[in-house]
């Protein structure tokens, strides 16, 4: 490793806590809070903890896939586990007494992530565990992507049976969610908990991903298990995402925008590349959803129209650059 990528991480460190600074002054002008500001530590500390934790997970989700597949354009949105989330919390929500609610959305959004992901491996075993090439997308991650952008779909007509069928009373609020709403209730913890773990797990596996890295068969020269450590990837992607999804809805170019960018700036190296993907994501999602609640102040806006507004034109800015 290099002096100015350690130095980056660290540069990442300092955005992350003035984002958390301005999200807690919430654009007030207040840099010096007191503990009894009620607003601040009931309202504001938490959401901004629950936008960090989402940031971290979707972009760690993404960091992940695109490892796995080799291909940037890899994310939990184009492989539909994130459909399968959002549909599994949205008939979870539904279906249980509202007493259980928030914690019937955390374990529908993990049986649709697990559902969506088991979709995969059943339809499209052979192209995941298929061996490729170093460095490169192959035949058989397209085919695994195509099978991941179908399986999406039928999630999205799932979720618009849903909707359909909702309640007057509350179809506006499981739209709102849908398109990302930040939320600090009792789920805060729990994907911190998860944050926590994949995080962990993914700088433990850092090594052994970058031999993955250069290719399935030095990988396998090398004695690394590629077959059960692609599934284990996957698995903990769709846990993250699942998480994700369960706090915030769908919010959308995380995942795909900032390990693209983060690999861009400190490489290849999983070391690195990981750790700054949640540092990044976790303080990006937390600048959208201060623009999120200030742009049209006091209308909030949903945090998923923050991220697709700007991460569809930083994409096709950062494609360009990487030619």
């Amino acid at each position: 490793m290099t002096n100015a990528k350690p130095a980056l991480l660290l540069l990442l460190t300092v955005a992350l806590a003035v984002m958390l600074l301005s999200a807690l002054c919430g654009g007030t002008g207040c840099f010096f809070p007191t503990p009894s500001d009620d607003v601040l530590w009931q309202i504001r500390l938490p959401r901004s903890l629950s936008a960090f934790a989402v940031g971290g997970l979707l972009a760690l989700a993404g960091a992940l896939m695109q490892l796995l597949l080799r291909n940037p354009l890899a994310d939990p949105y184009v492989l539909g586990v994130s459909g399968g989330a959002a549909t599994g919390a949205m008939a979870a929500s539904w279906l249980m007494p509202a007493a259980f609610a928030a914690y019937g959305m955390q374990l529908g959004a993990l049986a649709g992530a697990l559902l969506a992901t088991a979709l995969l491996f059943g339809l499209a075993r052979r192209a995941l565990m298929a061996l490729t090439p170093a460095m490169s997308a192959s035949p058989s991650g397209v085919r695994l992507i195509l099978t991941g952008v179908m399986i999406s779909a039928g999630f999205g007509a799932l979720m618009s049976l849903l909707l359909s069928l909702a309640p007057e009373g509350q179809l506006r609020g499981m739209v709102f969610w849908l398109m990302g709403d930040i939320d600090s209730g009792p789920l805060l913890w729990p994907a911190w908990l998860v944050l926590v773990a994949t995080t962990v797990w993914a700088s433990w596996q850092a090594p052994v991903l970058n031999v993955l890295a250069h290719g399935d068969t030095t990988a396998r020269l090398l004695g690394v298990p590629v077959r059960s450590l692609r599934a284990r990837v996957l698995l903990v992607a769709a846990l993250a995402t699942a998480s994700a999804v369960a706090v915030a809805g769908a919010i959308g170019f995380v995942g795909l925008v900032v390990p693209h960018a983060m690999r861009l700036m400190l490489g290849n190296d999983q070391r690195l590349l990981l750790p700054a993907s949640v540092l990044a994501g976790g303080a990006a999602l937390t600048l959208a959803d201060l623009l999120a609640r200030s742009i049209v102040a006091p209308v909030q806006l949903p945090v998923g129209v923050v991220t697709a507004l700007v991460g569809v034109p930083v994409f096709l800015w950062l494609l360009a650059r990487s030619r």
